[in-house]
């Protein structure tokens, strides 16, 4: 978060010269450009999942299979001395982060097949929502206006989930499922701040990726989840996904959040919902039920209060 701007001194002879003074910086456009990138990757992600024919937890698995191997060799080759001197704690802390993302990936993935495109994004972008009521129980008190943003977003989430019922009851499992997938990522992105105090993103990335996947693949056999066997083309559009949400999207606003600050971050990728369901509408004939478009704009409407009140 980007520090408050000094108050202007009184013009006296003891006023800071104007040269010492700190400049204002303006917010740097190619990171805002990146952020446009990181979006529209981030976005793909939902449709190209309800689009691949290959089994939603199949799909999680290879994803990070193929992230661990492009993120592999280079961590290994510049984070090798790191790697190896991580603390039992930092350990143990970014393998419980991987778990965490690898029940996300395996609620939410799945969800996209029970519900549409535009519900399963709005539900499972309530991660903020969780990570406030998480803090809450471990003593940390939040300003009004989050309470305010999350009371709305939960406003939404209610309507939403009542026109998916009136749809079909496995709508609903699907809207279920994305709400746990979002509360499974707050607790990750908890344990994540936490591991980062004192390693790398590089090496922290590492270890969390390979969890996850390791974690998948034990739910892919448990569940007899089919693991190959599919047109090549499959194969292409899961390479798609890992490059452009997970390599492009995550990677590049884990890039940007550092010069544009966590609150514009952090808004800005709220228009994922959208930007999903715009794709999903074009590409995939998903057009969600008029009485759905005021639930999701609660729902948006409250995570904006939320990042506001959160900058704050």
């Amino acid at each position: 978060m980007p520090a408050a701007r000094p108050a202007t001194a009184p013009a006296t002879a003891t006023a800071t010269p104007a040269a010492h003074r700190p400049p204002a910086h303006p917010l740097p456009t190619a990171d805002l450009l990146l952020l446009a990138v990181s979006i529209a990757g981030i976005s793909l992600s939902g449709p190209l999942i309800s689009a691949t024919a290959a089994p939603a937890l199949a799909i999680a698995l290879w994803r990070n299979v193929m992230s661990v191997g492009v993120l592999g060799p280079y961590a290994l080759l510049r984070h090798r001395a790191e790697l190896r001197g991580i603390s039992r704690r930092a350990l143990l802390l970014a393998v419980a982060a991987g778990a965490l993302l690898a029940v996300h990936f395996a609620l939410w993935m799945p969800s996209l097949r029970m519900t549409s495109v535009a519900s399963a994004t709005a539900l499972v972008t309530t991660t903020p929502l969780w990570t406030i009521l998480l803090m809450r129980l471990m003593g940390h008190r939040a300003p009004r206006m989050v309470w305010l943003g999350t009371s709305v977003a939960f406003a939404g989430v209610l309507v939403l989930t009542g026109v998916d019922l009136s749809l079909s009851p496995r709508a609903l499992l699907g809207d279920a499922l994305a709400l746990a997938a979002g509360l499974a990522a707050a607790g990750y992105m908890l344990l994540g701040a936490e591991v980062r105090r004192s390693v790398s993103t590089t090496a922290y990335t590492l270890v969390c990726y390979a969890t996850t996947a390791a974690g998948l693949l034990v739910i892919c056999l448990a569940t007899g989840t089919r693991l190959s066997g599919w047109p090549t083309g499959v194969w292409w559009q899961i390479v798609l996904l890992m490059a452009t949400a997970q390599l492009l999207g995550h990677s590049l606003s884990n890039r940007v959040v550092r010069t544009l600050g966590p609150s514009i971050t952090s808004t800005a990728i709220l228009l994922e919902t959208p930007g999903a369901a715009a794709i999903a509408a074009v590409w995939l004939g998903q057009w969600p039920p008029a009485a759905a478009y005021p639930a999701v704009v609660l729902i948006l409407l409250g995570l904006v209060l939320v990042a506001r009140g959160g900058r704050r």
